[in-house]
């Protein structure tokens, strides 16, 4: 059963060939047994899936159908689940217990949805590598010396791991598309404002954006269309009718206009992964696509946007971590500075701190204008690139990732090259638009 796709699933208890409570209890059993070996979640909720899949099974006794209706999923650990740790992978929240359910996650129970635990991630959302989570680094299935990707590593992994069928993430510069590129599964980052970031923990609040993770775009989009719709809790959620998303999964390629940015193609992609690429263009063309090369001129600039408007906007969003409300508080604190400088010192881990420093520099006095205002300038002459590109094309099409995935620890000493991994994704977050990782090959044995 572990084998089984979300769409699979869902014929299969539509059939009658399973329940869902066998299916949950297979895949705990599972879990229990496998990820040890690779750290994919931070907590199990054992009994609040079984009692969902028993709740779903009965809903379905009583002639309820649904995609997701009793199908196994998890939540990566920044969405908030009432009464379970939500600890964004950071010892600044590993005591706290949500008080609330995200949008996502109360839409997806409605749907039926069994979630079986909260999946880890880079803390807070920030890395590409999966490493810097409070409680450990995720491994590769494909290679457990290797990362997975980040920050959704751990709902990766677990998917990759055949531990679930699919997984909630979430992508502020490419944190679902990259990690599914890295364990060879297909990622959704949905348009800004198509899912709802209420309940979820922010990294950036300009660019977050919740998406799912599974092994096929059929998949994604029966997830999709459970997580998405207008959320009025959430002022930067679309208030459009939500279409269905597995409609034209099949309709033919025959004419699309296919952009391939020559920036894509320039120094520092693996040349191997350029030719998996360009063998996928090809079978593209077979199937009827028209290719044209397109440029997008200011792309250079995007690594530099983002990571000043991200941190800045991080530093901002993580401020109300401070030790006195919820979260880590220091122990035997002399006076309220101290209690908020070592609450935070002790709460926080160093990519956070880094960012945290990054940020507050970048929005002081005498640098705002320097590099927040100028950096926001970029991104509207990114978003403009990308409005003149769709003029003449339909879809862009280019590698996910500029290397596999690289042996745990390798760029610990050099974060700014674990940056870089992000080069082909960040653009999608700072112009607002979908994006879709999809396997294309192996290089040495790695997606």
């Amino acid at each position: 059963m572990h084998q089984l796709t979300l769409a699979e699933i869902a014929r299969g208890l539509a059939d009658k060939k399973f329940s869902s409570e066998e299916l949950t209890k297979t895949l705990l059993a599972r879990i229990a047994q496998l990820d040890p070996q690779l750290n994919s979640f931070i907590t199990l909720t054992e009994d609040l899936a079984i009692e969902q899949a028993k709740a779903a099974d009965a809903r379905r006794a009583n002639g309820e159908s649904g995609a997701l209706l009793g199908a196994p999923i998890a939540h990566k650990d920044l969405f908030c689940t009432l009464g379970v740790r939500t600890s964004c992978a950071s010892k600044m929240l590993d005591n706290f217990k949500a008080p609330y359910d995200a949008t996502v996650v109360a839409k997806l129970a409605e749907a039926g949805a069994v979630s079986l635990g909260k999946t880890n991630m880079d803390e807070f959302a920030m890395g590409s590598a999966n490493e810097s989570s409070y409680y450990g680094a995720v491994k590769n299935p494909w290679n457990i010396e290797h990362v997975p990707g980040g920050s959704s590593g751990g709902s990766a992994a677990a998917v990759a791991a055949r531990l679930l069928p699919a997984a909630t993430g979430t992508d502020t510069g490419g944190s679902i598309r990259q990690p599914a590129a890295l364990t060879n599964l297909t990622g959704l980052k949905p348009t800004y404002g198509r899912v709802s970031r209420w309940g979820m923990i922010a990294y950036a609040s300009s660019l977050d954006q919740g998406g799912p993770l599974a092994r096929t775009a059929e998949d994604c989009a029966i997830l999709l269309q459970g997580m998405a719709g207008f959320d009025p809790k959430d002022s930067t959620s679309i208030d459009e009718p939500v279409p269905d998303f597995s409609a034209d999964l099949n309709t033919s390629l025959k004419g699309l206009r296919i952009g391939v940015p020559a920036e894509f193609f320039s120094e520092g992609l693996d040349p191997r992964i350029a030719e998996l690429v360009h063998n996928s263009i090809k079978e593209l063309e077979k199937l009827g696509a028209v290719i044209k090369t397109i440029s997008l001129p200011n792309m250079q600039h995007a690594i530099p946007a983002y990571y000043v408007i991200a941190p800045a906007e991080a530093s901002s969003n993580l401020s109300r971590f401070d030790g006195v409300r919820f979260g880590h508080r220091c122990e035997d604190p002399k006076d309220l500075t101290d209690l908020y400088k070592r609450s935070r010192a002790e709460g926080f881990g160093p990519e956070v701190q880094r960012r945290i420093l990054v940020g507050a520099y970048a929005l002081s006095a005498g640098y705002y204008d320097a590099y927040y205002l100028q950096a926001q300038k970029i991104r509207r002459l990114i978003k403009n690139d990308f409005v003149a590109a769709f003029n003449e094309v339909d879809v862009i099409l280019g590698p996910t990732t500029p290397n596999p995935a690289w042996k745990i620890g390798a760029k610990n000493s050099d974060p700014v090259s674990a940056y870089l991994e992000d080069v082909y994704t960040i653009t999608a977050n700072l112009a607002g638009l979908p994006g879709l990782s999809m396997p294309a090959g192996f290089v040495d044995g790695l997606p």
